[in-house]
C-alpha cells in the first residue's frame, strides 16, 4: 500500500491494497470500515483483527482482504477517513471566517473541535490508543500541517495578519499545542474538560495576540 496522500481539496486518499471500482463493492469496503469503527469503539484498538471485522460486517475473510489485508491497514484506512472529516471542518470554518468577522477566533475553532471530538469516538479511541501505525503517524503530522495551514488561512480572512514562512510557522506550534491540550481535556473526561480547555483557549488567545503583534 501507498501512503495516504491528500487530493486537491484537502481530500484524503484511504490506503486500499486495491480500490473498489463498482458502487457493490464501494459499500461493501463502507460497511468494513464502518465495522471496523464500532469494534474499535466498542473493544478497542487490539480488538481490530480481520477477522473480528469480518465477523461484525458480515463478509468473508477473503474479501475483506482484497481491500485492507491487516491490522494495520484496518487503522490506517480508519485514520485517513478522520483526517479527511476533520479537514473538510476546517475548510468550512475557513469559508466562515471569510463571510463573517469572529470576535473570538480561538474559542470559535477550540468549541467547534471540541464537538466533533465528542462525536468522533473511534477517532478518540484511535488517537489515545498506543497501536498507531508508523503510515498513520507519518499521516497524522501531514494532517497536522494542513489544519495549520487552515488556521493561516482564517487569520488571513480576519484580517490579523499577513501571509509568510513566521505565520505558517507559528499556525502550526498553535496546532500542536491545541492538539495536546484537548488530547489531555478528552483523557479527563469524556465531554473534554472544560477547566483545560478554557486554559486552552487562555493560552491560544495570548499567541494569537502576540503573532497579530507582529504585523501592526
Amino acid at each position: 500500500m501507498g501512503d495516504p496522500t491528500p487530493e486537491p481539496g484537502g481530500t484524503w486518499q484511504v490506503p486500499l491494497r486495491r480500490t473498489p471500482q463498482q458502487a457493490r463493492s464501494k459499500a461493501r469496503l463502507a460497511r468494513v470500515l464502518e465495522a471496523a469503527e464500532r469494534v474499535l469503539v466498542r473493544e478497542g484498538v487490539q480488538a481490530l483483527t480481520t477477522t473480528r471485522i469480518a465477523a461484525e460486517a458480515k463478509v468473508s475473510v477473503g474479501s475483506l482482504y482484497q481491500y485492507l489485508p491487516d491490522r494495520d491497514a484496518v487503522i490506517d484506512a480508519l485514520a485517513a477517513g478522520y483526517f479527511a472529516r476533520l479537514e473538510a471542518a476546517m475548510d468550512d470554518l475557513v469559508d466562515s471566517a471569510s463571510a463573517q468577522r469572529w470576535d473570538d477566533p480561538v474559542g470559535v475553532l477550540i468549541d467547534a473541535y471540541a464537538a466533533i471530538y465528542r462525536t468522533e469516538h473511534g477517532f478518540r479511541a484511535l488517537w489515545f490508543g498506543s497501536s498507531l501505525t508508523e503510515q498513520t503517524r507519518a499521516a497524522d503530522r501531514e494532517h497536522k500541517r494542513r489544519m495549520a495551514d487552515g488556521i493561516r488561512r482564517i487569520l488571513l480572512a480576519l484580517g490579523l495578519a499577513r501571509d509568510d514562512e513566521a505565520l505558517a510557522r507559528a499556525c502550526h506550534a498553535a496546532v500542536l499545542a491545541a492538539d495536546a491540550l484537548a488530547q489531555e481535556a478528552f483523557r479527563r473526561a469524556p465531554e473534554g474538560d472544560p477547566d483545560l480547555l478554557d486554559e486552552a483557549k487562555l493560552m491560544l488567545r495570548g499567541y494569537l495576540t502576540g503573532i497579530a503583534a507582529r504585523y501592526r
